[in-house]
């Protein structure tokens, strides 16, 4: 660390450097900190968190309960030890809460005054979120699984519907009607990702094991189809026999540059594909336990280098290299199946929320190296043995000073 300091302090290397590193050890030093605690209110699973963008200050979390919470993750304190508090809560008693399970919650990405649930009740709600009413209402005719707003769109406001129903739908939040549907998948669309890179490109996973990847501008059918085989492209008959997992396929994440999608499926396995031409990259991650019939929340670090992969393994969260599939480490410390996870990544920390009902922080514990601890302690000894000699040395002592009072 000290070598990147002085090259960037010397103009020798560009800063990025630097801070990509200091993150990647921060991610690599993740643990459960028994300082930070967050309030628990939901009396169920929680089955999906998000982080705003703007200010990454606030989360929101989506409940088994139906309950939607939002939390503050500043520390204002002063002190190392505290909780963040949960500032508004859509609970029980609001009487535009959600009837059944909430499945998906996600901030506005331009503003935080909007937030977006969708839940089992068959309805997806625009909320206002300094009232906590709802400022538009979709209706739908099945379960909703998942939704997701693009990161990035400047030309359009869609939001990308995956339900029980094969189809997938298209709302519009300018107009707030249903004005697309997208039809190729024979069962459920468990999980549905907008591109960070391009603004029209849409992937969606189903329980019929195949992900499709979308142009919403083109109504002719979808770009491709992800193939774990990497089969002949251009046949189109090939179209109907491809397959991502030989089970659901209930996860879907974009790398923060859109270059790569990954994939999991209830195959217990997950999967790294180029996102432009639809080829499986052939990263061997290992059995990656999936026992999940909904939509799985994973996640990937931003900022590092390498890339990791933050994936929920039974009750525990599995740690991934993007690239090369290697297994970092296990994070422990739920009670029960962990349901999703977030990585912030302006502070490198890392919430995940389960079944047991509560969510925890993974935060990096910067401790000193072995080698610096052995230093500090002969400096120590150095100093100490100073002072006993110098106390000892009738030449060293202080001639000018008196005993006598």
């Amino acid at each position: 660390m000290l070598g990147f300091l002085t090259a960037r302090r010397a103009g020798l290397d560009d800063p990025l450097r630097l801070r990509r590193a200091e993150s990647t050890r921060r991610v690599l030093n993740l643990k459960l900190n028994p300082d930070r605690d967050v309030d628990r209110i939901h009396g169920n699973g929680i089955n999906s968190i998000d982080i705003e963008t703007i200010e990454g200050r606030y989360m929101l979390s989506g409940g088994a309960d139906g309950v939607i919470v939002i939390y503050d993750l500043e520390n204002y304190s002063g002190k190392p030890q505290y909780t963040c508090k949960a500032v508004c809560t859509v609970g029980r008693s609001n009487r535009h809460v959600h009837k059944f399970s909430v499945e998906t919650v996600l901030w506005y990405p331009y503003d935080t005054g909007m937030f977006v649930s969708s839940s089992f009740d068959k309805t997806m709600k625009v909320w206002d979120t300094e009232t906590l009413k709802p400022a538009e209402v979709f209706e739908f005719e099945s379960n909703i699984y998942n939704h997701h707003l693009s990161p990035i769109a400047r030309k359009h406001s869609l939001i990308a519907v995956g339900t029980k129903n094969p189809k997938i739908q298209l709302c519009d939040l300018k107009s707030g009607s249903k004005i697309h549907v997208l039809q190729g998948h024979k069962a459920e669309v468990l999980s549905v990702r907008w591109s960070p890179r391009y603004e029209h490109i849409l992937a969606t996973a189903s329980a019929d094991s195949k992900v499709k990847v979308w142009d919403v501008r083109r109504a002719s059918g979808s770009l491709f189809s992800l193939d774990q085989d990497n089969g002949d492209k251009s046949k189109s008959s090939s179209e109907a026999v491809n397959t991502a997992h030989n089970g659901r396929v209930n996860g879907l994440s974009f790398t923060s540059d859109g270059l790569f999608l990954l994939t999991t499926g209830t195959d217990d396995r997950m999967r790294l594909w180029n996102s432009a031409t639809g080829e499986n990259t052939l990263v061997n991650y290992g059995k990656v336990c999936n026992e999940s019939r909904k939509g799985l929340q994973f996640t990937v670090s931003q900022g590092c280098s390498p890339e990791f992969v933050f994936v929920p393994c039974g009750s525990s969260v599995a740690v991934y290299v993007l690239h090369t599939g290697e297994l970092v480490t296990m994070l422990r410390g739920h009670y029960n199946n962990v349901d999703c996870c977030k990585f912030h990544p302006d502070h490198q920390e890392l919430y995940s929320g389960g079944k047991d009902g509560n969510i925890l922080a993974w935060v990096p514990v910067l401790r000193a190296s072995d080698m610096e601890e052995e230093s500090d302690q002969k400096n120590k000894d150095v100093l100490q043995g100073a002072a006993d000699s110098s106390a000892g040395n009738r030449a060293l002592q202080d001639a000018w000073s008196s005993d006598e009072d």
